[in-house]
């Protein structure tokens, strides 16, 4: 596995940078002409309330797919024991090993199917996500020319 020192960037020690140190406070004696520097201040936040409602919701959508998961394992767990229990050698016939092979086609087609809703899970967790974040950076863009538009004036 990977250990912190293999990578410079800490997200912990930048989450709690940002948590410690107030920005508004730091720029509040800041001006620069025809620039409105609160309204800019608090476009920022909301950029960063829209990134921590997108990882909210891609981190819900991945629970989702691990507890997906998990049921899934232990369902095909289940089924193997059953059938190994089932499984014997010295009664093997041709029909035997004609119904087995059925056996493991089924389980192969329900595993590609587990598979294809699990990818769906994924999907949707990132969709969710990046809504969140499109939305907000259509808004920020319009922010953005709203406040170019008063400093041009």
């Amino acid at each position: 596995m990977f250990t912190k020192n293999q990578f410079p960037f800490d997200a912990e020690a930048m989450a709690e940078f940002f948590k410690t140190n107030d920005f508004t406070k730091m720029f509040s004696g800041t001006t620069m002409p025809n620039v409105d520097t609160n309204a800019m201040m608090a476009a920022q936040k909301a950029n960063m309330d829209a990134l921590v409602e997108a990882n909210k919701a891609a981190a819900a959508g991945f629970q989702d797919m691990f507890k997906k998961q998990v049921s899934l394992f232990e369902e095909a767990m289940e089924e193997a024991k059953k059938t190994l229990a089932e499984f014997d050698v010295s009664k093997m016939t041709p029909e035997a090993a004609q119904a087995q092979g059925a056996v493991m086609q089924a389980a192969y087609e329900k595993a590609i199917a587990h598979m294809s809703e699990l990818t769906e899970t994924a999907k949707k967790a990132n969709t969710e996500a990046y809504e969140i974040v499109a939305a907000r950076m259509k808004d920020s863009m319009a922010e953005l020319k709203d406040m170019a538009d008063k400093a041009a004036k």
